[in-house]
């Protein structure tokens, strides 16, 4: 009995929750759909997507699922066909006790965009309970002159079924005194009367033995037995009566257990024995027998545990006062709880986002319920959370609110908020909850790279070894993660003759700037570049900052690779077939010296290989060949490092870098056409390079023979016509320029200035002098000015 009265009281529990989440609710706008108790799990209720007129592909886009009220998930929605199935064996009596419907509010939450339908689900009975009497036996002592057609009340039986599955009618076994009736109680029970047909005569038999049986509507029914004993006493002729008939009592759901609730009276006119009462409950409630207990004796009703507004909202229970005679009278006790504030509101998350991007505004945060199970005024909640925050709630539905962004976000001004929902209700006192959600900004490439200088100034003596770090430079992502990361390259100037990236390499992760062959100061003393730094977002942000790397005069050169380029930010990738026979050609190491004969000997050599042995290099023309066959247990990535090395002496090098890939499905159409290798293989291009070389040198030892001789008869021509003109005297205005230092040009040197157009008077043309016939003495002292002139002005004219 003690497990069916916990679990009565865990079916009101439940039963008294739903009806609030009712009150407070809306109306369905989906269903009703109803399921009968004890079917199996995932049995079919409904389809969500006929109902919602959406395609299953729509309800999946717009992620779809169901929040059940209550404790428990007793729904599952199959997004693959929009069926609503049962997660669990749904028992009726468990879920909402004797209540007559049994119903279960479910919402259908559409998260994209955010819509949300009420529903419910009717739960209908089955008969899988007997009817149960509380006691197996019952004892009635009735006097010996009671008269025919006198009725004694009996104790009902109990049922967890409800509706027709509920107790319907009682039986008494066949005897000669007695017939049972049955009536109804105001809540629909049905209790049996025992009436009396025949005079007892206890003489004649003092004790009579029943068997009542109680039978429910079921199909089949069930039924539930309980035996009455009969005792026939002698005359007790006045039966106990209450002083009224009804007590109305209303108590507050604090009251402390053995509060007293109230007391009932009765008096009987009978003297001795016959008068005295003894006060009981009759036919109470499992739920009523263990939350109240009457003192026998006084008559005082008292708590047996706390009572619970949400729970159960009163009790209706009859008093039995009987004498000793066994002779019985009856009231009635109404008794009202009173709801106070006992009960803080609570929040339900049903969606949270998180990290939600900076830069967007109106993102949807979070979507969440709150509930109060206590009534009126102390059900009512207002909710909000601190100021200062760039967020907004909005109630989207009954009892449902919204957290959106107020504006876009900034996550490197504010990576993570802390964001207290606070719920209020109006009762007095009041009571709130605090829920606390964390939401992360994820980052959006809106920062450039920021350069640490503007400018950088790198020195390197020339004929430097190849791969030489001649400096760093760096820059800064205020960004996170992959927009934060940066990558360097080089930026070729327009003024710049050679291609920057055979002068120098950057590394894209670090910034390190390296040389990557020897510099010649007599061909090249400084030079000019921009170097720029990319981010990793979409789309890639970037900036650029200044790099002038100035030569330090050396003297040899060192060879120079022109293939495979080692720029750092393209590592150069050779596919090789695994099918390759051994001397197949992986590629070939191009490098150029700029000294001869000997000195531009070139010879080539492996010095380190990710698997020694697997590939060779020919010493002298820097072909790549695999020195074996391939096989599946090679790693498919290589990486040969190959120096480069002149026969001067000493010895000067350089090394590069080859990436090998290995593959399997390495199509015909990618290979080499044998008459494409062999042409590739007649002509060389080191001895393109050289014929390039030779015959720029020829043009350059031709064009300086034609300027001498343009000079010797330019000179002839300007001599003999100073010989024959003056010179004008005193400052020079215009584009003349004074050199001299004495306020005046001399006769001996003369230099017209043009001033480049558009450039001020930063940048200068020098042209040839005007030299005429000079005396000897005076030769030595002009060569020494005309040096010193060149000098200030940074040019060495050879």
């Amino acid at each position: 009995m003690e497990i069916g009265w916990m679990r009565n009281r865990r079916q009101r529990q439940v039963l008294i929750s739903f009806v609030l989440l009712s009150m407070c609710g809306v109306g369905a706008d989906l269903g009703p759909y109803s399921v009968v108790e004890e079917t199996e799990r995932g049995s079919f209720v409904a389809n969500l997507g006929k109902d919602l007129g959406l395609g299953l592909t729509e309800m999946s886009r717009r992620g779809a699922r169901i929040i059940s009220q209550g404790r428990g998930e007793h729904l599952q929605l199959k997004l693959q066909t929009g069926d609503l199935l049962t997660s669990e064996k749904l028992d009726r009596e468990e879920l909402c006790g004797s209540a007559e419907t049994c119903v279960l509010h479910f919402q259908v939450l559409m998260e994209n965009p955010l819509e949300i339908f009420q529903a419910e689900l009717r739960v209908k009975d089955i008969n899988d309970h007997s009817p149960v009497f509380s006691e197996r036996e019952m004892i009635l002592k009735i006097p010996e002159n009671s008269p025919p057609g006198m009725a004694f009340p009996l104790n009902n039986a109990l049922d967890l079924d409800v509706g027709s599955n509920n107790v319907q009618n009682y039986k008494i076994s066949p005897n000669p005194h007695f017939q049972v009736l049955t009536h109804n109680l105001s809540d629909g029970r049905k209790y049996p009367e025992l009436v009396l047909d025949k005079e007892l005569d206890r003489e004649e038999e003092p004790e009579i033995a029943l068997t009542l049986t109680a039978l429910d509507g079921g199909s089949p029914p069930r039924s539930g037995t309980a035996q009455v004993r009969v005792e026939v006493v002698d005359i007790n002729d006045n039966a106990p009566e209450f002083g009224q008939p009804l007590y109305k009592v209303h108590i507050p759901e604090s009251s402390t257990v053995g509060s007293l609730v109230a007391t009932v009276s009765a008096s009987d006119l009978d003297s001795g024995v016959n008068s005295k009462l003894v006060y009981s409950l009759f036919r109470p409630s499992e739920d009523t027998s263990k939350t109240l207990e009457v003192n026998p004796t006084t008559g005082e009703i008292r708590l047996r545990k706390p009572v619970d507004f949400e729970t159960v909202q009163s009790y209706e229970v009859d008093i039995k006062a009987t004498d000793g005679g066994g002779l019985s009278g009856k009231c009635t006790l109404y008794l009202q709880v009173v709801d106070v504030n006992d009960n803080a509101p609570e929040v339900t998350m049903s969606a949270l986002t998180s990290p939600i991007p900076e830069n967007s505004p109106e993102i949807v945060v979070a979507v969440f319920s709150v509930s109060d199970p206590d009534s009126g005024d102390n059900g009512k909640t207002v909710c909000s959370i601190q100021d200062g925050l760039p967020f907004l709630l909005k109630p989207s539905a009954k009892n449902f609110y919204t957290l959106v962004t107020k504006r876009a976000l900034d996550r490197e001004e504010r990576a993570q908020y802390n964001i207290t929902i606070t719920v209020t209700d109006m009762g007095s006192p009041r009571l709130r909850t605090e829920h606390n959600i964390t939401v992360l900004v994820s980052d959006v490439n809106d920062n450039a790279p920021d350069f640490t200088q503007t400018s950088y100034a790198l020195f390197i003596p020339e004929n430097n070894s190849p791969a030489l770090h001649i400096g760093s430079v760096s820059a800064t992502d205020r960004d996170a993660g992959a927009n934060a990361q940066v990558t360097y390259s080089l930026l070729q100037p327009q003024d710049l003759s050679l291609p920057l990236d055979s002068l120098v390499s950057i590394n894209a992760d670090n910034g390190h700037l390296f040389a990557l062959r020897a510099l010649d100061f007599e061909a090249l003393e400084a030079f000019e570049f921009l170097v720029g730094a990319t981010d990793h977002g979409s789309p890639a942000l970037s900036s650029q900052a200044l790099v002038r790397v100035q030569v330090l005069d050396a003297n040899d050169n060192a060879p120079f690779v022109l293939y495979p380029l080692q720029n750092g930010s393209a590592p150069c990738t050779e596919l090789v077939p695994r099918a390759a026979e051994p001397g197949y050609l992986v590629s070939k190491v191009v490098a150029v010296d700029r000294d001869s004969g000997q000195n531009a000997w070139l010879s080539y050599q492996l010095l380190k290989a990710t698997e020694p042995g697997l590939f060779s290099v020919w010493a002298h023309n820097g072909e790549v060949r695999t020195a074996r066959l391939l096989s599946e247990r090679d790693a498919a990535k290589h990486r040969l490092l190959l120096l480069v090395k002149d026969n001067g002496e000493p010895p000067l090098s350089a090394s590069v870098t080859l990436h090998v890939l290995l593959v399997d499905g390495f199509s015909q159409p990618y290979l080499p056409l044998p008459e494409v290798a062999a042409a590739a293989a007649q002509t060389d291009p080191l001895t393109v390079y050289l014929v390039i070389a030779l015959a720029s040198v020829s043009s350059l030892f031709l064009f300086s023979v034609l300027a001498f001789i343009a000079v010797r008869l330019c000179r002839r021509s300007r001599a003999s016509w100073v010989g024959g003109c003056s010179v004008p005297e005193g400052h020079f205005r215009g584009h003349l320029v004074d050199v001299s230092g004495t306020g005046t040009l001399s006769q001996s040197y003369q230099y017209e200035v043009c001033l480049k157009g558009g450039m001020g008077t930063e940048e200068f043309k020098f042209l040839q002098p005007i030299i005429p016939s000079l005396p000897a003495h005076d030769t030595g002292r002009n060569v020494e000015e005309n040096e010193n002139f060149r000098n200030s002005f940074g040019f060495n004219i050879q």
